[in-house]
């Protein structure tokens, strides 16, 4: 029976790349001269680090487009509040792993409402969708995509088998 996987990842290795490249082109922009600012990644959260909220926005839109040179998509990154303290900026990004059980829920409620002929299933921070014909697994991928605004979290679709 085919079937499929919408899960929400991130290639950590490519956010990695994309936090190195950032780390690189801060260092040599002589707006950030003795600023000692840097992008610190820990498992699941990013921080940056500057003088000011001001170099921040710019490290925050450096960072943007490195992600997005990677492939990866920025609604991924779940942007906090700047925080400062005496003279230093901080500021906690989120990544965003998984899909919540509520997304899962409204997930499997579209695919049920849609009338296409398939089983959507909760299984854990995925949905898996199985049906008898690849193309209504197909049908599914491309309502999924029209309705992805409304999920503010990127989906992918793995594990396609027949």
């Amino acid at each position: 029976m085919p079937s499929f996987d919408i899960v929400s990842e991130v290639d950590l290795h490519e956010l990695a790349n994309a936090i190195d490249q950032t780390n690189r082109e801060i260092t040599a922009r002589f707006d950030f001269k003795d600023a000692d600012a840097r992008v610190e990644h820990t498992k699941e959260t990013l921080t940056l680090h500057a003088q000011n909220e001001f170099q921040l926005k710019q490290m925050i839109d450096i960072l943007q487009k490195k992600t997005a040179k990677r492939g990866i998509d920025i609604a991924a990154l779940d942007i906090g509040q700047p925080e400062t303290q005496n003279r230093r900026a901080r500021l906690p990004i989120t990544i965003k792993q998984g899909i919540p059980q509520d997304l899962a829920k409204k997930i499997t409620k579209l695919i049920k409402d849609s009338k296409i002929k398939v089983q959507a299933a909760i299984q854990a921070d995925q949905v898996r969708v199985s049906g008898k014909k690849r193309d209504e697994l197909q049908q599914v991928i491309a309502l999924l995509r029209t309705q992805s605004e409304d999920f503010n979290l990127p989906l992918q679709h793995i594990n396609f088998r027949d």
